[in-house]
């Protein structure tokens, strides 16, 4: 039986979540956003999401397709009640041992190795290394190509940047944000920005 999904969001990361969702042979029966979207040519717009908008689809399952971690959350505190869906694109390898909350999407070629646990609402992107042992906290965005090695944590709502690489064993807190390209050698505290090789804090 082809599960009827809703996307939440209109925007190019949509169009990943889209995919995903058909090559696992869902049927993606129209999307929810602010506004009609020139990107999702063809999936019927739903109109705007609101706190009840689950009740009006009663047998139908709901994804948060947006980039925004804060947006993720709130839209993920609507769907908590009744949606355990994971997206993980069929070209990506998740280790058996792995722990994945719900509407967490896992992109084509990303890497999650034994015993890495990740939270809900969190976004591992395209081509992204999660090694042993990683803890990956709620609503969090791992970008296109960032390693992180055995034994990372990352917090709630963090961010890191494409190609960035984290060393073994560190912790980064919550809300931080890891620029592009940055190589992380020692523990970041919540609420900074980390840029550079090796990472600094910018001021």
């Amino acid at each position: 039986m082809s599960v009827e999904l809703y996307i939440l969001g209109g925007s190019g990361h949509a169009l990943v979540v889209i995919e995903i969702a058909r090559l696992k042979g869902w049927n993606v029966a129209g999307y929810f956003d602010l506004k009609p979207s020139s990107l999702l040519t063809g999936i019927p717009y739903m109109g705007a999401e609101s706190a009840d908008f689950p009740e009006e689809y009663p047998n139908a399952r709901f994804f948060p397709a947006v980039g925004d971690n804060e947006l993720r959350e709130k839209l993920c505190s609507v769907l908590k009640p009744l949606n355990t869906l994971q997206l993980i694109h069929p070209a990506a390898i998740v280790s058996a041992d792995a722990k994945i909350g719900m509407s967490t999407m896992i992109g084509a070629r990303a890497v999650v190795n034994p015993v890495a646990t990740i939270g809900e609402g969190v976004i591992i992107n395209t081509g992204a290394i999660i090694e042993h042992e990683c803890v990956i906290g709620n609503y969090t965005h791992i970008a296109p190509g960032a390693t992180l090695l055995g034994n990372v944590q990352v917090g709630d709502r963090s961010f890191v940047g494409a190609n960035a690489v984290v060393k073994q064993g560190v912790k980064i807190g919550s809300n931080v944000v890891i620029g592009a390209g940055a190589v992380v050698l020692n523990d970041v505290p919540d609420n900074c920005t980390m840029v550079g090789n090796p990472a600094k804090m910018l001021n």
